[in-house]
This record gives structure tokens, sequence and C-alpha cells, in this order.
């Protein structure tokens, strides 16, 4: 996701903030500040309103986290590689491989929606004793919006339609019964699509009727119908790839570049006889060694295009996707952390490519319906 940041890692998972998380804080804590906390608890100052609300918009960051964490862990529990988190300001996302079982899957999904119901049911518990037992009145409002807030995430969430956790958890179930994977991913999808567009058309009323926070149901509506049409759109190009082998796909790398050239060399000499946006690298022995994107060396200034080898502003070799011929081209593309092409090797030499052209003329051939399938 573009905007994000390094925040660190929680349990080891590395941790990325989006810009528009701390715009959610204080819009939230703005909200609270200045209207609801005011509301439920008047006659305080308004330091304490803007200090208490700016505590309760950052117990609902925390509960996100916690949201997020709690996939991610279950994930690795259950062997499935976990990449990154992000936070932002719909809420967060966890990149990971693809679960190999539909328990797996199951358990991963119901982690996150579990925490925010926890989260909130613990904050409710804490609101209430602060309340009746210290007559706390400010702090107790806080975690009692807090507590509401994550049971609305949690409830949320277990909405039965992808991207949501419910999706996920409906995908788990339908894979189970039926045995087809990709089929249940398209259910799911479209049912979040079926959904996205319901959340934007109420959030879309409400606007109509004076009423702002439905300019949020309507961000929240058109993600969640985005992120499900591409979810669909995956799911339907794997299941046209299912069965199908690296080499069956491959094509021979059209153009390597030696990785010790420098960016004005490399230009001059190896990006004009390719129309690929990325060249795969070799080292002096002819052995591959990675992957250069051409718009990284041609957004570098020409004053110093002499000074760095493409070498440098390449991709390793060990954060490449790699597969050999006799590879499940759907399993490479699982485990694959990182986009196309897929370098084909065979005894550590290049014998081949995968790129996005070549996956879509094999999705192409192999679509029903379309001109020329199989």
């Amino acid at each position: 996701m573009r905007g994000t940041a390094p925040l660190g890692t929680i349990l080891g998972v590395p941790l990325r903030i989006h810009w528009s998380a701390p715009a959610l804080v204080l819009f939230f804590g703005y909200g609270l500040a200045g209207q609801t906390l005011p509301a439920w608890v008047p006659g305080r100052s308004a330091t304490a309103y803007a200090v208490a609300g700016l505590t309760g918009a950052l117990l609902l960051g925390v509960g996100l986290l916690l949201h997020e964490t709690a996939h991610a862990v279950t994930a690795r529990h259950h062997g499935v590689r976990v990449d990154d988190m992000t936070v932002f300001a719909l809420g967060g996302v966890t990149r990971m491989g693809r679960p190999a079982r539909p328990g797996v899957q199951f358990a991963v999904a119901g982690s996150g929606p579990l925490a925010s119901l926890l989260c909130g049911a613990v904050s409710l518990g804490a609101g209430l004793g602060a309340l009746d037992l210290a007559h706390w009145r400010l702090p107790a409002a806080v975690l009692l919006w807090n507590g509401w807030a994550n049971l609305l995430i949690g409830g949320f969430n277990l909405l039965p339609a992808a991207p949501l956790d419910g999706g996920r958890l409906l995908q788990s179930a339908l894979w189970r019964r039926g045995g087809d994977r990709e089929r249940a991913e398209q259910v799911a999808g479209r049912a979040g699509q079926t959904a996205g567009l319901l959340l934007s058309a109420v959030g879309f009323v409400a606007v109509t009727r004076g009423d702002g926070g439905g300019f949020w149901l309507v961000l929240v509506g058109l993600f969640v119908w985005s992120s499900a049409l591409a979810e669909v759109r995956r799911a339907t190009a794997l299941a046209a790839l299912r069965g199908m082998r690296v080499g069956q796909v491959m094509s021979a790398p059209d153009v390597t570049g030696p990785d010790w050239l420098t960016a004005d060399r490399f230009l001059a000499e190896v990006a004009g006889r390719t129309d690929q946006p990325v060249v795969p690298l070799v080292d002096v022995d002819g052995r591959p060694s990675g992957l250069v994107e051409l718009v990284r060396l041609f957004a570098l200034p020409p004053a110093r295009r002499a000074g760095v080898r493409a070498r440098e502003l390449g991709r390793p070799l060990r954060e490449c996707p790699l597969a050999a011929p006799e590879d499940d081209l759907v399993e490479v593309l699982d485990r694959a952390t990182a986009p196309p092409p897929v370098l084909v090797l065979r005894d550590g030499v290049l014998v081949g490519v995968v790129t996005l052209a070549d996956l879509t003329t094999a999705i192409r051939l192999r679509t029903p319906g379309r001109p020329g399938a199989s």
C-alpha cells in the first residue's frame, strides 16, 4: 500500500502505518472531545475533554492493532507466511500467504473479530467498573465508547462478504463443503461486491439527509467493493491456471543484463532491446543475480547514472520469485512475496521467466467463452 512507513515490529511481524491512520485518530479524537463526551459527561473543562478524546482514539487504534496481530499470530502458528501488518484509516490489513486448508483459513479469519469482541467486552467491563465502583464518569465514558466501538468493529468484520473476515469464514465453509477453493473465493467475493454497494448506498442516503457520518460509510463501502472485485478477478485467474506447470507458461527471457554495468550503460546497451519493464540480471559467470526495474534506472538523475551499477538498484535474487519448470504454477504464485516476473531456474541456470503477459495469455486460453479458449 502506498503512503505507508515502517513502525517497528510486533511479535516479529513488521508493522507499517499509513498516513491516514493518524488522521483517523485525530478525527475520532476531535469527535469525542467536541461532541460525544460533552453530551455524555457535561461540565468538564476543554482540556479534560481533549485529553479524554485523544485517549479514546488511541485506545481504538490499539484495538485495531490487536485485531491484526491476532490474524498474524494465528497464521504463523499454523505455518502460514506473514509478510507484514498495515494500519490505515479504514482499519488494517495483514499480508500473508494463502492458508493450505479450510480449517486453517477459518482459524486465521476468526481470530481477528474474536480479538475485537474480547477487547470490546474488557473495555465495557472496565468502563462499568470505573463508573459504579470509582464514579470516574469521564474515564468510564471513554472506556464505554471504546468498548462499543470494538464490538462494532468485530461485528462488522463478521459480515459474510470478502474481504471482511466474515467473507473468509464463508470461503472456508464453502471450500470445505465443495472442495473448490477458487469457486468459494468467487462466491465470497461477489457477496463482498454486493455488500460494498449496499453500504455505499446507505451512506449516500445518510449524506443527502445531512448526516456527515454517511460519508465514512460510503468510503468503507467502496473499499469493500473494490477489494472484493480484485479478489473475484484473482480467484478467476487462479482457477484458470490450476493444474498448469511453470514450464507450460514460461517464456525465454528476451534479454538479460550484466549486473555490473553502470546505469547509463545499462540503459544504452540493454534497455533498448526489450519491451519488458523488468530485466533479469546476471553476474560475471552468467548466473542469475536478481531483477532490475528499468523505471528505477530512468528515475536516476543523469549526472549520477555513471556512478551507480544496475545491481545497486535491483532486487537481489533472494527477494525474487523463483521456480523450477516442473513446479505447480499456482503454488509458485501463492508463495511469491513479490510480483512477477518469476525467474525459472534449472541447476542454478536461468531457463525462462514468467511475466504478467505470460500469465494473461494462459488465462485467456484457459477461460471458457473467450476467443482461443481451450
